[in-house]
């Protein structure tokens, strides 16, 4: 883990920012590693994700079509505004049950990320509403068990009772 190496790299560069950048690129090319790995599932997505906003807006098929309780149409936003709710709320619990990241940066970023995108998906048809919100069940579902099976508290980053 180079978690306590960027910690020492953060102390020991505190005042000057330069250096501490240098010190931290070479320490990821040394371990090899990628900060811009985590965003590569995302990457992947953005085109599935611009697809189905475009089938969902020219499907003729779709418009009007009931689905299910309160969502008529597919192709509209949600007329109640549940959906993006639901998916806001999985959103904020998603970045909760991932771990911190060490770059106080970062960390807050986690946060603001789910904030504005839930804000551009209360304007989004329900059935790109429901895709997200089907993808954060998901990714909930995997880092929960994921928690666990480390032994990791399931809503904190500390070690889960069982395993101290």
């Amino acid at each position: 883990a180079v978690g306590p190496r960027i910690t020492a790299l953060r102390e020991s560069y505190k005042g000057d920012q330069a250096k501490m950048n240098q010190a931290m690129v070479e320490l990821y090319r040394k371990e090899k590693i990628n900060p811009l790995g985590g965003c590569l599932p995302i990457v992947i997505q953005i085109p599935v994700f611009i697809a189905l906003y475009w089938v969902l807006l020219s499907s003729v098929e779709l418009r009007g079509a009931p689905w299910i309780l309160w969502i008529h149409d597919l192709s509209a936003k949600d007329p109640y505004y549940i959906l993006p709710a639901i998916m806001t709320a999985t959103s904020f619990l998603q970045v909760k049950l991932n771990p911190t990241p060490p770059d106080p940066m970062q960390a807050r970023l986690m946060w603001i990320m789910p904030a504005a995108f839930s804000i551009m998906f209360f304007f989004f048809p329900a059935g790109l509403v429901l895709y997200w919100l089907t993808n954060n069940s998901t990714s909930i579902a995997q880092q929960w068990f994921i928690n666990k099976k480390m032994g990791v508290g399931v809503l904190t980053d500390t070690p889960a009772k069982s395993a101290q």
